[in-house]
C-alpha cells in the first residue's frame, strides 16, 4: 500500500512525452556565439535576452515572485508573495484564502530567470479536500532566457465549485514549478475555502 505522500509525489510528476529527449544544455555565451554572421538571427537572440547582462555568469536560477488569482468578479487580484520565507509560506496552509463560489477565475505566476536559459518549465497543482484529490492542473510555462524583467504567465480560467457542500470544509493546494532537468524551483502548500463573497 502506498503512502499519501508518495501518492502526492506521483500526482506532481510532470507527464512525459513519448520520444522526447531533453537536448544538450548550452550556456548563454555558447548560444550567443553561434552564427555570428547571421544578422537576423542575432536580433532574434537579443530579443530572447541572449548576450544581455542578466545572462552573465553563474548557474541558471528561476526566482518565483508571485502566485496570483484574478477574476472579472474580483476588484483586486489576490497575490501570494513567493519570496517569503518557507515558514511564512507554510502559514498559508493554515490561513486559507477565500474564493467566491461559482465564478470564473484564473491562476497566474510571475518569475524571473537569471544567468542561463531554463527549458521546459511546468506548473503543477494538485487540489485536495479531506485528503482526496479533487483537481489537478499541469500547465506548460515554456523555456526562457535570462532577463531582469519578470515573466508573467496566466493559466486557463476555471469555475470555482458552488453549493453548501462545496463551502463546507477547506481545500489544500500543492503547487510546484519544475523544469526539463527535473529541477524543482517551487514546491509549497496553501489553502483556500469557498465563500458566498470574495
Amino acid at each position: 500500500m502506498s503512502h499519501p505522500k508518495e501518492q502526492t509525489e506521483d500526482e506532481l510528476a510532470p507527464t512525459e512525452t513519448e520520444g522526447y529527449k531533453v537536448g544538450q544544455s548550452k550556456t548563454v555565451a555558447e548560444l550567443a556565439a553561434l552564427d555570428q554572421e547571421d544578422e537576423s538571427l542575432q536580433r532574434w537572440k537579443a530579443s530572447l535576452g541572449l548576450g544581455t547582462s542578466a545572462g552573465s555568469g553563474g548557474s541558471k536560477k528561476v526566482v518565483l515572485k508571485t502566485l496570483f488569482l484574478q477574476s472579472p468578479t474580483l476588484p483586486k487580484q489576490i497575490t501570494i508573495d513567493l519570496t517569503q520565507s518557507p515558514a511564512e509560506l507554510a502559514k498559508l496552509k493554515k490561513e486559507p484564502l477565500t474564493i467566491k463560489e461559482g465564478v470564473e477565475y484564473s491562476v497566474g505566476i510571475t518569475f524571473t530567470v537569471e544567468n542561463e536559459i531554463v527549458s521546459g518549465l511546468k506548473y503543477l497543482q494538485v487540489v485536495k479536500r479531506t485528503g482526496i484529490t479533487v483537481d489537478k492542473t499541469e500547465a506548460m510555462l515554456g523555456s526562457y532566457g535570462p532577463q531582469e524583467a519578470a515573466y508573467t504567465k496566466v493559466f486557463a480560467s476555471e469555475e470555482s465549485p458552488s453549493g453548501m457542500l462545496a463551502r463546507s470544509g477547506g481545500y489544500v493546494v500543492r503547487s510546484r514549478v519544475i523544469d526539463d532537468d527535473k529541477h524543482v524551483w517551487l514546491d509549497f502548500e496553501w489553502g483556500f475555502k469557498l465563500g458566498k463573497e470574495w
